[in-house]
């Protein structure tokens, strides 16, 4: 992989973890508002934005070893 992709693909993964950690916790803020539940929804939120930023960080690191040691391998 050369440098610039390596950038890129580590910028979008940046951006990828933020986004999925954020997004969700913002959404479960925004029903414990709603609905009266604090912080119940907001905690809810936060754990599946974790679980999603590190699968798909996860994900892509092992994209990118695999195509480091030049082998592509199935699931």
């Amino acid at each position: 992989m050369n440098r610039g992709r390596l950038v890129w693909t580590l910028m979008g993964l940046g951006w990828y973890i933020g986004l999925s950690i954020v997004l969700p916790l913002l959404a479960g803020w925004w029903l414990d508002g709603k609905a009266g539940t604090m912080p119940w929804f907001t905690l809810l939120g936060l754990a599946l934005g974790l679980v999603l930023a590190f699968t798909g960080a996860y994900r892509v690191i092992r994209t990118m070893e695999q195509e480091r040691n030049g082998k592509k391998e199935k699931d």
